[in-house]
């Protein structure tokens, strides 16, 4: 516990490390198809930490980590696809990565600005963050708390560029993706 003195005033404040419950959370996207759909697909596995006072979160870090070979969109030849060159390149990319630059109080939650690094490219994202919720005990004596966050990138920006046009106009595959976070963090003991 760290103390703070302003103004006359001292304050107790608990910052904690809180890390990603994998087996809890979930990294999903939405991607237009044909100009006519949305697919989805998700990463099963992640991994990351976050540290936060909730009473002060804009003095919080957030760091994550995303194992790209794990996309799923259940098709595996579209997956496979997803992964080589074309799209993703895991042999040479095989992380997405984030790391918060600055958190803020938003209207209904948090914004959390950082940065988002994909197939070797990195670019800022605003995340619009839900949570965090109230701490919770569970059964085998650990704290959890559990946030949502979504932002919308477009792939191009991050260098991937493949295509197909269709012929009766537009194109296979849409630029803007829909990104959906739900991630439940367990507090360090």
């Amino acid at each position: 516990m760290e103390t703070v003195t302003t103004q006359n005033q001292t304050t107790a404040t608990t910052t904690s490390t809180w890390t990603i419950d994998a087996s809890h959370s979930s990294a999903t996207f939405t991607v237009r198809h044909m100009m006519v759909t949305n697919v989805r697909g998700e990463f099963q596995k992640l991994s990351g930490t976050a540290t936060f006072d909730p009473a002060r979160p804009e003095n919080g870090k957030i760091e994550a980590t995303i194992d790209v070979a794990s996309i799923n969109t259940r098709d595996e030849k579209r997956d496979a696809h997803l992964r080589s060159a074309d799209f993703f390149d895991v042999e040479k990319h095989p992380s997405i990565t984030f790391a918060s630059r600055t958190i803020r109080r938003a209207k209904n939650g948090l914004e959390v600005v950082g940065d988002l690094t994909i197939h070797g490219t990195k670019r800022e994202v605003v995340l619009e963050v839900e949570g965090p919720t109230p701490e919770h005990k569970d059964p085998w004596g650990s704290v959890r708390v559990g946030a949502s966050a979504t932002t919308k990138i477009k792939r191009s920006e991050f260098g991937m560029t493949w295509n197909a046009a269709l012929e009766a106009g537009g194109v296979l595959v849409g630029d803007e993706v829909k990104i959906h976070l739900e991630l439940e963090l367990i507090k360090a003991k």
